[in-house]
């Protein structure tokens, strides 16, 4: 099946991890994808593989985020589909946090995140036709780890604005939803691991054995789940910020 044939998709931070699987399952399924990323040989190689186009973009700069979609109009026409999947995870707690490390993170989880749906339901608007936004969110939005603190606010953020941006745009008929995904398996996930906690090189099978799936979130799986909520296949789904993972939150033992 070809669940986004003819569709002109978006990924922010295409260029690796889960923006990479949305773009490789996006182009199966038949869109044409713009991916961006703020590294030109990375870039350039990761939409070759794929058959995308890559436009150079930084989302923590206003200016060359909506950039992202203006390119992409001009090179398709249109924007049928937004996915934001660029993210900040670097570590702080709420006391040893420096403003710009909570800066940072609100640039690139939620301000960018913001002014890319700004631009993109601008187009949808214009051209009064139907779309779908995806955010990729975390499921630490719903509290989190105490290493966290920036990351976990700005996610939270990117929650209540997913909701908001959802009802604003309903008789658009501008669906968008996101995405509370757990502990995914990735490389940037990998980097972080050794840099920041010291982890062996088997982190990953290690953690999995303790996960009740026996596995760790995988990005072609994640990628499937997202292809679904920008095609048609979701109907009317829209507001919904859902927890993609395999812990029950509030559930207790």
């Amino acid at each position: 099946m070809t669940l986004l044939a003819d569709r002109v998709v978006l990924v922010s931070g295409g260029t690796q991890g889960v923006g990479a699987g949305v773009a490789r399952a996006a182009v199966r399924e038949g869109a044409q994808v713009v991916i961006t990323g703020r590294r030109a040989e990375r870039g350039e190689k990761a939409a070759a593989d794929i058959g995308a186009v890559f436009v150079q973009a930084d989302v923590a700069d206003v200016a060359s985020a909506q950039a992202s979609v203006a390119a992409t109009v001009e090179r398709f026409g249109r924007i049928d589909c937004l996915v934001n999947s660029a993210g900040l995870v670097d570590r702080g707690t709420l006391l040893d946090t420096t403003p710009e490390l909570f800066d940072r993170h609100i640039a690139i989880n939620l301000r960018g995140p913001f002014f890319l749906m700004q631009a993109a339901v601008a187009d949808m608007r214009r051209r009064g036709a139907p779309g779908t936004i995806v955010n990729i969110i975390s499921s630490s939005e719903l509290g989190g780890q105490p290493y966290l603190a920036p990351y976990v606010a700005a996610k939270a953020g990117l929650a209540g604005l997913t909701r908001n941006a959802a009802h604003a745009h309903r008789f658009d008929r501008i669906r968008i939803n996101g995405l509370d995904i757990g502990w995914t398996e990735t490389e940037g996930e990998a980097e972080i691991q050794r840099t920041a906690h010291g982890a062996p090189e088997d982190w990953a099978q290690r953690a999995a054995a303790r996960l009740p799936m026996g596995k760790l979130g995988q990005v072609d799986e994640i990628a499937d789940f997202v292809v679904f909520l920008l095609s048609d296949r979701s109907g009317v789904v829209t507001g919904s910020v859902i927890d993609w993972d395999q812990n029950v939150f509030g559930g207790l033992d």
